[in-house]
């Protein structure tokens, strides 16, 4: 789960970083499991240095005071991943520049307060007009999605054959893809981007897209992961929506010409966020987020890099506090 200085375009510059975080109070729990991440992961160790694991989505975590929101279905695919399909031009999708703050929040219904240019969001349980409500306030909305482990808590999880699970990723309910199986993948992606596009998201953060080295249970190469990521680049530019590279940072080099923005978790603290510096100094946006460090610990050095970064809690909850 993963752009240029840490302050706002928005109204972020001279503020208090303490005073722009929100979820002061305990969140409340909502009665369904919360996008992308399941209730807790199977262990709290972090993966090895160079890929820390990914939170996926948070438990039920909720922001005070909103209502969740009403879980997504996949659109049916108007055109799922046929070959041969034109991709829109560059020009015509959202191209995120570095410097643009953002609010990362996958827990809970989305807390539409927060005052950046920028919100990632859950697909699943996020509905169009909460998508419609923050374009409405000039934001750019990011679609997550889980595009690497199936999540057995998705509307559409009977969709993948038993034989596209492997092991488990270290999060309740979810395994590993068998990314080789790009034909069989592929249509099952197309459909959830549709979902995305549908609603009128202007981008995809595909999360998970880094299983060849990991313990997948299948003898995946990272030449199977530089084809599966390519794939999901082509389905969401198909779209008109432009799409982010989830950590995966030893495919940068390669994949950069492919992506329009990073995603990244924790490269402060495995002291690697130089490895994402390409996308800034190719014009596109870092996302970046610390759970462990405070932002005394990595601030000044992802604001010289240009990334936009922030410290969140695990859960993703609505809980922020910017650089």
């Amino acid at each position: 789960m993963l752009a240029t200085s840490c302050s706002s375009s928005g109204s972020e510059d001279g503020d208090d970083p303490s005073a722009d975080a929100t979820g002061t109070q305990p969140p409340a729990a909502t009665g369904t499991t919360a996008p992308g991440t399941p209730s807790a992961p199977t262990t709290a160790t972090p993966e090895t240095p160079g890929t820390p694991a990914t939170p996926g989505t948070p438990s039920t975590p909720g922001t005070p005071g909103t209502t969740p929101a009403t879980p997504g279905t996949p659109g049916s695919p108007s055109a799922p991943g046929t070959p041969g399909t034109p991709p829109q031009p560059a020009g015509s999708r959202w191209q995120p520049t570095p410097g643009l703050a953002w609010q990362w929040q996958l827990g809970g219904g989305v807390d539409q307060s927060v005052d950046v240019p920028v919100y990632d969001i859950d697909g699943f349980e996020t509905d169009a007009a909460t998508v419609a409500a923050l374009h409405a306030k000039g934001r750019k909305v990011i679609c997550y999605i889980n595009a690497g482990s199936w999540e057995d808590f998705r509307p559409d999880s009977t969709a993948f054959a038993k034989a596209l699970q492997g092991d488990g990723n270290g999060w309740k309910g979810e395994k590993w893809f068998d990314i080789r199986k790009i034909d069989q993948l592929k249509p099952l992606m197309a459909s959830r981007f549709d979902m995305c596009r549908s609603k009128g998201f202007d981008a995809v953060e595909p999360d998970t897209i880094e299983a060849y080295n990991q313990n997948s249970g299948f003898p995946l190469t990272a030449d199977d992961q530089l084809r599966y990521n390519r794939m999901l680049a082509g389905l969401a530019h198909e779209r008109g929506m432009a799409i982010g590279l989830k950590n995966d940072l030893e495919q940068i080099p390669a994949l950069l010409p492919d992506f329009d923005f990073a995603v990244n978790e924790e490269c402060a603290q495995f002291n690697e966020c130089a490895r994402l510096s390409p996308f800034v100094q190719a014009g596109k946006a870092v996302f970046h987020v610390e759970y462990k460090l405070g932002t005394e610990k990595f601030c000044e050095k992802t604001k010289s890099l240009g990334f936009s970064s922030m410290q969140k809690k695990l859960e993703l909850d609505a809980w922020r506090k910017p650089c």
